[in-house]
């Protein structure tokens, strides 16, 4: 790459598949409030669109401004359903309450990428992917949280797809990069396109 590329994220599965995609790159976690830039922009009803999208580029904004000669992915990802927005859960039992709402029923991942340089915002991208979970059982449901709680606490929704959380869907319209909380396809695009990855 002609510049370095900084990814803003503490995501392990984001930095495996920049990594698995032959990207040298290095990782700063930023320090954000995630969580009061969230609740501001729910209180201004900001759709889930608009906030996974400032969410990402707060991440890469407050890395580019220390790295101002570094191209800096930021990403974010949020679940919407039925316009409610959905995030980590704290708890089993919270996690256990987000998959019973979210059974049987339609809902949308939204996941954000935003690149910076110099400060200043180059690149960004949202990818959405509809997906349709199946009427588990609250027995599943509750066995499936207590088998899977150390991984899924770190997802929204509290569902990983490429893990046992694939049983609990019946369709799927959409990338499977962005599942997984990178438009991938996206960001290697525009780095080719920017002259950033050999053509």
């Amino acid at each position: 790459m002609s510049m370095p590329l900084i990814l803003a994220s503490g995501s392990a599965i984001r930095a495996t598949l920049l990594q698995n995609a032959g990207l040298s790159f290095s990782i700063e976690k930023p320090r954000v409030d995630e969580a009061m830039l969230k609740s501001a922009l729910i209180a201004e009803q900001a759709p889930p669109r608009d906030i996974a999208d400032a969410l990402a580029e707060m991440k890469a904004r407050k890395i580019s401004e220390k790295n101002p000669d570094a191209l800096v992915l930021g990403c974010d990802q949020v679940l919407d359903h039925r316009g409610a927005l959905l995030s980590k859960p704290q708890s089993k039992p919270e996690a256990l309450q987000q998959l019973q709402a979210l059974r049987g029923d339609r809902h949308m991942l939204l996941s954000a990428a935003v690149i910076y340089h110099a400060g200043q915002p180059q690149w960004r991208h949202i990818g959405q992917v509809r997906l349709r979970m199946r009427p588990a059982s609250d027995g599943y449901l509750s066995g499936y949280v207590e088998r899977n709680w150390d991984s899924i606490r770190h997802a929204v929704g509290a569902y990983k797809l490429e893990e046992e959380g694939v049983r609990l869907f019946t369709a799927i319209e959409g990338d499977y990069f962005t599942v997984l909380g990178l438009p991938l396809l996206e960001i290697l695009t525009y780095l080719t396109q920017r002259g950033a990855l050999e053509q």
